[in-house]
């Protein structure tokens, strides 16, 4: 659900602050864990990154509480970038 929760949230985001930019969600899973990548190719954050508005506070929040981590910023090339790690549960 945190996975579903931050793609939710960083395309609400992309959408808000890049409307018309081309938004690509990328999941790949690892024996240990999910990453998950968001990144849209607007004009990504402005000088000094700008204030971190609840968004992005909550995505980090999402990511803490399943025992993983959030980075957000600008993307290679341009844009916005949110990347998740969340570890994986193992099965009984």
């Amino acid at each position: 659900m945190a996975v579903y929760r931050i793609v939710q949230e960083a395309l609400t985001n992309a959408r808000r602050h890049a409307p018309g930019a081309a938004v690509d969600v990328e999941l790949r899973y690892a024996p240990d864990a999910l990453r998950v990548s968001v990144r849209d190719n607007g004009p990504g954050p402005g000088p000094g990154g700008g204030p971190a508005g609840h968004g992005l506070l909550g995505m980090r929040e999402r990511a803490a509480a399943a025992g993983g981590d959030l980075r957000t910023g600008p993307g290679p090339g341009g844009g916005f970038l949110v990347e998740a790690v969340l570890p994986l549960e193992e099965e009984p």
